[in-house]
This record gives C-alpha cells, structure tokens and sequence, in this order.
C-alpha cells in the first residue's frame, strides 16, 4: 500500500557532493567515516520492557540492542505529551523554551529559526530520512528542512472494520460522506472495541504485521537499507513507531503472548488521592471507563493484555530492523537509539494514559548503542533527560549544534556506566494555563502543583503511594527539592532566540 505523504529525494533536497566534502573536512573526518544514526522512538511506551527490568514481557529487540550496547535504567522525559516531548528532544530544549506545551503548538511558530537534530544532521552531510511519527504529525513535521525522504503510512482496514463500513453504508450511505461523518463516528464507538480509535480502541485487529503501518514502517526502513538509498553519505534514519499508543491494536497471535488470567499488576490504596493534591489528576481515566478510586480488575485486564500485545508486536518489527542492519553489513558502523517520547498510566494512582507527573509517566525505556565505544550488556543507574539526545548524538557525529541547547551529552556516561548522570532531572504538563512541575534526584521525586506538593522517597515507596510533602521529619529534604525546582524552572524557561 502506497504511504500517503512521501517526501522524495530531490537535486534541491540533497547537498552537492563538494558541499558535503567541504563540511566533512571542516569536521576533520571523511564523510564516509561518519557514523550512521538509527533513531527509534516509540509512542506512549512506558518501562513495561524487559530492559527496564518488567517481568512479564516479551521484548527480545531490546534485549538484543543492550546485549551489544548501554541500558538507561533512569531517563526521564520533560513532557508526558507526545507534542510537546518531542518537539522538546528533537530541537534539545526545554518545553518552556520551545514555547510548545500542548499537541496542537508548532515549534515553527512558537520559537521561530529552531535548528532541530534531523535538520541539523542534514545541513551537515548526512542522507536524512523519517518514517512514521517523529514529529507529532505531518502538519508540524519540518518536510523537506529536515528530511531527504519521509514516509508516513496507514494501518490496512480492519476486518471488523470493513463490516462495520458495509452494516453503516447499507443504511446510510457512504461514511466518507461529510453528512455522515459524525454518525459514521458514533456508529463506530457502538460496534466493537476495535472500531473505537481514540475513544479509546482495543482488541484483536484481525491483520497481519505487514497489513499495520509500524509493519510497513518497518518495511520501509529495510528498502532504505537494501536499496542503499543513503548513497556514500552517512545516513540518520527516524523511526516513528505508532504503538503501543491508542488503539491498542495489534495481530491476533501478539494477544495469545498475554493471557489476562496471568497480567500481574499492583492496586492502589482506594484512598490515595486524599493525600495527593487534586490538580495532579488527569480525568483520561473516564475515557477508559474507570471511577477515580474504584478498581475493575476485568476492564483494566483487557486494556493491559492489548497494550502489551501491541508492545510485542512493535518489537518483532525492530527486530527485523536490526536483522536487515546485519544482513547489509551496517551493524557495526550504526548508532542506535531505542526510547520512547514518554511512560503511560495502566491504572497506577487509578490513572490511564499520560499527562500525569508519576514515575511511571515520566521514565522511559531508552537503549543505546555505539559501536567500539559502548560496553556490550552496560547499564547505567545515572538520570538523563531526552533533552540530552541532541547533543549525545551531535558529539558521537562531530555534528555542530546550536549554542543554546540546554541537554547534556551522555557521552561520557556511555564510555563509562559508572560515570555519573545528572542530579536533577525535570518534568512538566499543563494544567489548564499553569505548569505542573516535578523533579527527580537519585532518591526522590519532587512536585509543585497549583493546589499544593508531592514528595516521595522512591527508595522505599517506588509506587507513590505516600505523599510525604506534609511530613515534618522531611522539611530539609523538602526545602532542598525545591530549591533544585527553583534552578531548573530559571534554565527550562531560557527562551533564547535562535539564529537561522
């Protein structure tokens, strides 16, 4: 199936040779000598990974990539939105600075001349390419600035869709129709869980890997490798990887991995929102058809089963990634990054979804590898940020960045998975025109909310069940939290303009 945005290579798109040879020799390194960059980047994937020490699931794609490279055991994201996080790592800047706060802001508007990673590679020789979601969508995507090929592709229709469209059509006439539309909407959320998108979906999808768009991203990447696209230049491939993000879809046989008699999870104190200021509640829950304190242990199995299925299933195709790496002799010559752009709630606090400031919101899964510089099996207990992936990569690449990037390159925590990461680490998401904001340190996690504060001993209470904001025995871990919020607010909020 055709994709239905494609950017193709162009005489105006690519950098002339001589140009490219003038900017390696300025780097002091042979175009062709120039590591390649394999970026990944999963949708509302949180540490429910078997690197991320989660028993109960299947991941052998990641397993394979921390065999032969670096675990971050301890990375967080600056924004539990897709939007905002990845307009955030992809330009190296905090969310206040990037001006986007929300999944509808354009960083091309709101922080005009921002120089992001794949434009910044691109300018400087790199064959640059995108399929799927790295930016949050298609209209935001930087198109041609950034990328010398973009692909963005479709699921095939549903089984259950297709008779869906058919029982509607019989009655109504086309759905495509701008009359039935919104009927075509409703009808959708009545027939079956699949069917309901957003609302949100889940279930069986009745199709197979190849039929899913991340089987077609995946696809796409490997015609990229077989076809050696890249020509002599150095390549930085974008992988956006669309699930395990709603609907929870996935082919049958990914299901069949997760019985939902055997799903283990850990239920909250029916009481632990007295205790929790109430701006930190993100209501996504009554989407998924919960009550704030009230467990269903059958509905939170089922969207767990799927979300797990769909987690398997976009490991197979990174997986099958990694095998045409191999297979095309570029394994040895390629960094990989494997993250997310942030965690997601599966009745944790009794949240679902994102937008809320808890550990499991907030860290995600994030696997690198370089070759000749990574210990194979590492892992590193350090804090890191996505912010600092701009510059990890920038320095791994001898690529130039702009001078105000405020992430911090891992590099030396990737020679060494002993060498220390940041202090502190910093989060945040709207509620309503004000910021929630939380930090992380080695031991504790830290939140300002409008209404009042969160502290929570993670060494002992890795759930945060106890809010120890009120305790009097914490006062001096509480005034040194926020006085690292305090620091952190200043830097985040340094909305330098950049110069193009």
């Amino acid at each position: 199936m055709e994709p239905h945005l494609q950017i193709k290579n162009s005489r105006r798109t690519v950098l002339p040779k001589l140009i490219i040879f003038c900017l390696s020799v300025l780097t002091g390194m042979a175009a062709e000598s120039r590591p390649n960059v394999l970026f990944i980047v999963c949708d509302d994937l949180n540490t429910h990974v078997s690197t991320s020490d989660y028993p109960y699931i299947r991941t052998p794609a990641f397993e394979t990539l921390a065999e032969s490279g670096m675990t971050f055991k301890r990375a967080y994201c600056q924004y539990p939105v897709c939007g905002p996080s990845r307009s955030s790592f992809l330009s190296g800047l905090y969310p206040e600075s990037t001006g986007v706060l929300n999944n509808t802001a354009d960083m091309r508007n709101e922080r005009p001349g921002t120089v992001t990673m794949p434009q910044a590679f691109k300018e400087q020789g790199y064959w640059t390419a995108a399929t799927g979601k790295i930016f949050h969508n298609p209209t935001i995507d930087p198109g041609e600035i950034a990328w010398n090929e973009k692909t963005f592709f479709s699921n095939d229709e549903m089984p259950l869709e297709a008779k869906a469209r058919k029982a509607f059509e019989a009655k109504h006439g086309l759905a495509t129709d701008r009359k039935n539309r919104q009927l075509w909407k409703e009808f959708q959320l009545d027939y079956s869980t699949q069917t309901r998108g957003q609302a949100p979906g889940y279930g069986r999808s009745g199709l197979e890997d190849s039929q899913h768009r991340d089987g077609k991203n995946a696809a796409q990447v490997i015609s990229w490798l077989d076809n050696k696209s890249f020509g002599e230049q150095p390549f930085f491939i974008g992988v956006g990887i669309h699930k395990p993000h709603v609907p929870f879809l996935a082919p049958d046989a990914y299901f069949d991995l997760y019985p939902q008699k055997d799903l283990k999870y850990i239920q909250p104190p029916a009481d632990v929102w007295d205790q929790i200021p109430k701006t930190a509640i993100s209501k996504r829950y009554e989407g998924f058809g919960f009550e704030l304190g009230v467990e269903n242990h059958r509905l939170r199995r089922e969207y767990m089963q799927a979300y797990h299925a769909c987690i398997s299933f976009v490991d197979a195709q990174i997986g099958k990634i990694f095998d045409s790496l191999k297979k095309n002799g570029l394994w040895e010559d390629t960094i990989i990054v494997l993250t997310s752009d942030h965690g997601y709630q599966l009745g944790e606090h009794f949240m679902w979804g994102k937008v809320t400031l808890f550990e499991i919101c907030n860290r995600v899964p994030m696997v690198i590898r370089v070759p000749g510089q990574t210990t194979p099996g590492s892992t590193s207990q350090g804090l890191a940020e996505l912010v600092d992936l701009f510059p990890s990569l920038a320095e791994l690449c001898e690529v130039t960045t702009p001078k105000d990037l405020q992430g911090r390159s891992l590099v030396s925590m990737l020679k060494d998975s002993n060498s220390p990461g940041k202090e502190v680490v910093y989060t945040v998401v709207t509620r309503g025109n004000k910021l929630g904001k939380a930090i992380r340190t080695d031991r504790w996690r830290y939140a300002l909310w409008p209404d009042g504060e969160e502290l929570y001993d993670l060494d002992n209470d890795i759930e945060e069940h106890h809010n120890l904001a009120k305790s009097s025995k914490h006062k001096a871990i509480l005034k040194t939290m926020r006085a690292h919020l305090t620091r952190l607010k200043k830097k985040a909020a340094e909305a330098v303009t950049n110069s193009s």
